[in-house]
């Protein structure tokens, strides 16, 4: 994947019924039902994500994108600036799979492979902006993700109601 297919972006069709969300509270995670359809990207969304990758890209980030002929289906981004944690990590800046192509393990292999590359980049952890879903937060804790008790203050400052979450490398 190179810088110029990041205006694929919004062929990853981002497609989910929500029906529960986590709150992070007391420092533990707690499901409430709240159910809401994403149709898609929000107005504006793919445009933000693709310029934010673009300077990702500048800056030397990796990227991983999976196709189906000449359609974007997943998009894996792990940013190249070390975090300022008490162990070396890196961002896992995007992961995104299609609707129609989930399920079928191609985000357990790029979550893999940014790992690989995390670890071949010196760091020692990925850290995770996760979005509050019940899906995302359950497929980051099934592969051994952790809750994050102190997150980078600039992630928490962007995203500050995700589930912030780390993977020990090795």
């Amino acid at each position: 994947m190179i810088g110029a297919d990041l205006a694929l972006l919004d062929q990853i069709d981002r497609r989910e019924l929500i029906e529960q969300l986590y709150l992070l509270e007391d420092g533990k995670l707690k499901l409430y039902e709240e159910r809401f359809d994403m149709a898609g990207w929000p107005p504006g969304e793919a445009q933000h994500n693709a310029e934010v990758l673009a300077a990702c890209f500048e800056r030397g980030g990796w990227f991983h994108g999976v196709f189906d002929g000449e359609m974007l289906v997943a998009l894996a981004v792990l940013d190249s600036v070390l975090l300022q944690t008490e162990r070396p990590a890196l961002q896992l800046k995007f992961l995104h799979v299609s609707h129609d192509y989930r399920g079928g393990g191609i985000a357990g292999r790029l979550f893999r492979l940014a790992c690989a590359q995390a670890s071949a980049m010196g760091a020692q952890e990925i850290h995770i902006s996760a979005t509050p879903s019940r899906n995302t937060v359950d497929f980051y804790l099934s592969l051994g993700c952790t809750l994050l008790a102190s997150p980078d203050p600039e992630l928490l400052r962007l995203e500050p109601e995700d589930i912030h979450l780390r993977y020990r490398l090795g």
